[in-house]
């Protein structure tokens, strides 16, 4: 236990931990086995189980029923609501266990809903929320909010500090060239041009018109399940600029200072990302075909695919 306030443990609670941190309360009915590991100043409540390979952070809050087992890993100020249900194997049969349990994590930040199933090995990224009753089945993204079964995300939250910021193709006008900027650095939207007439429509994308740079690659993303999530990266060097060819998806920017969700469903509206800046997308509709120019080829060393480097280096620069 550590020093300062004090570990409390009602009169009719069992902590047989002594890894358990100051000003944690447990309460009736809660029962943690020696081998936990927790933060301190955590609320355990009435009737929640805690098995010995699990490690909570500080701050936490864990309500009535719930049970952690073995390989649960949570993050500082995590909310777990009443029932939340954990699962550490894959292939339960009475009395066959595996060799190691399946390793679960609930990153800084994020809140479990009420009566919420979470699989064996997810991952539910940083201050994430995942909505009453959902059933996890695949790793969550930061600020995502998931719901459903299976869960699926419906939207990214903006987190840090500018206020959420929904854009739709719409606001920008109809005049060509128009340029809205983003509350995350160096990023924005623009109208491209489009002719139309008996024939059809063509928008033409040109370097220094409508996509700021000479494209160096350009590919197409379809056939996204609306459950999944793409991008989930930054590049160093990279710029790229999206169009939604065909139907509607949601796109998220974040400099690791300022977020804004962008809901880019007409093909004269271009998104242009910035080095430097963490790129999602999600929400993609049954039909959605997403066209990216990139400022330079493939280059796998141009990633940053863990996000919390991201905000370190973008910290930094």
């Amino acid at each position: 236990m550590t020093s300062g306030t004090p570990l409390f443990v009602h009169p009719a609670g069992l902590c047989e931990s002594k890894h358990v941190g100051g000003g944690t309360r447990v309460w009736a009915f809660a029962h943690i086995l020696p081998g936990a590991r927790i933060g301190r100043d955590c609320n355990v409540c009435d009737h929640v189980f805690i098995e010995n390979d699990v490690v909570v952070g500080n701050a936490v809050t864990i309500k009535c029923g719930v049970q952690l087992w073995d390989g649960l890993r949570v993050g500082d100020n995590v909310f777990i609501g009443p029932n939340a249900t954990f699962t550490n194997d894959r292939h339960p049969r009475s009395k066959q266990y595996p060799e190691k349990f399946a390793e679960t994590v609930i990153e800084e930040g994020a809140s479990i809903g009420a009566n919420a199933t979470i699989l064996p090995g997810v991952r539910v990224g940083r201050g994430a929320m995942v909505g009453a009753g959902a059933v996890v089945t695949r790793d969550v993204p930061a600020h995502a909010t998931v719901v459903g079964n299976p869960a699926v995300v419906i939207k990214q939250d903006a987190t840090w500090t500018a206020p959420e910021t929904i854009i739709r193709g719409n606001e920008l006008g109809q005049a060509v060239g128009s340029r809205l900027y983003l509350p995350v650095k160096g990023c924005f939207i623009e109208r491209l041009p489009r002719f139309a007439d008996y024939r059809g429509s063509l928008i033409p994308l040109e370097a220094g018109k409508g996509v700021p740079f000479a494209p160096a690659r350009i590919f197409l993303v379809y056939g996204v399940p609306g459950d999944h999530v793409r991008g989930e990266h930054a590049h160093y060097e990279c710029e790229q600029f999206l169009i939604a060819a065909h139907g509607s998806l949601s796109a998220s920017v974040d400099d690791g200072q300022a977020r804004a969700d962008i809901r880019l469903e007409d093909s004269t509206v271009g998104l242009y990302l910035a080095p430097m800046t963490w790129g999602t997308q999600y929400d993609c509709g049954p039909d959605s075909v997403l066209l990216v120019a990139a400022s330079h080829t493939y280059d796998a060393e141009d990633y940053i695919r863990d996000y919390d480097l991201f905000r370190s280096e973008a910290a930094g620069r």
